[in-house]
């Protein structure tokens, strides 16, 4: 169970703190239900409810030494594999909604490893494939800079330094 104030990840919401934990106040709510009310940091005002009995959809958010440990296993992480075509976005969705971090670095990975196979057979890339490649490393690079302290922008940085530096 979390905590009030603790932060938490939620598969759409993102980065969201817990501001309450009670029954809605909704009509025809289940009284006797209690909810998460999350709120989601990207976006002011804005509220997430998720049952306490169904916190499938939320984790915790990695803490700054799981986040390095993460940016150190980057390269071992295997690029998301699409045997077939058809499925392609449906594979790229169902790791997004899963929340794991290990899940998007490969989705990224295969979107970034298939853009540079277009391009470089002349091709442009696809609306598909940069719609899912924006989302998966919006979620990865905001949830590690939220992790380590760091501004979103800077997280690519961060990774290509470690890399370089031969620590990974």
């Amino acid at each position: 169970m979390f905590a009030i104030n603790e932060f938490v990840i939620h598969t759409t919401g993102g980065i969201c703190q817990v501001k309450n934990i009670a029954p809605l106040d909704m009509p025809g709510a289940d009284k006797s239900r209690k909810y998460y009310f999350l709120a989601p940091i990207k976006t002011n005002g804005s509220k997430v409810f998720v049952p306490v009995d169904n916190d499938g959809t939320i984790r915790k958010v990695l803490t700054g030494d799981e986040a390095w440990e993460l940016i150190d296993e980057i390269p071992e992480i295997e690029e998301m594999r699409v045997d077939n075509e058809k499925q392609r976005e449906n594979l790229y969705k169902e790791a997004i909604r899963s929340c794991d971090c290990r899940e998007l670095v490969s989705v990224i990975k295969n979107l970034y490893s298939r853009r540079e196979k277009r391009l470089s057979e002349g091709k442009k890339t696809t609306a598909t494939d940069d719609k899912y490649f924006k989302i998966a490393e919006d979620n990865l690079f905001s949830e590690l800079a939220f992790a380590i302290g760091r501004n979103k922008d800077e997280i690519l940085d961060i990774i290509s330094g470690r890399m370089e530096e031969g620590s990974i």
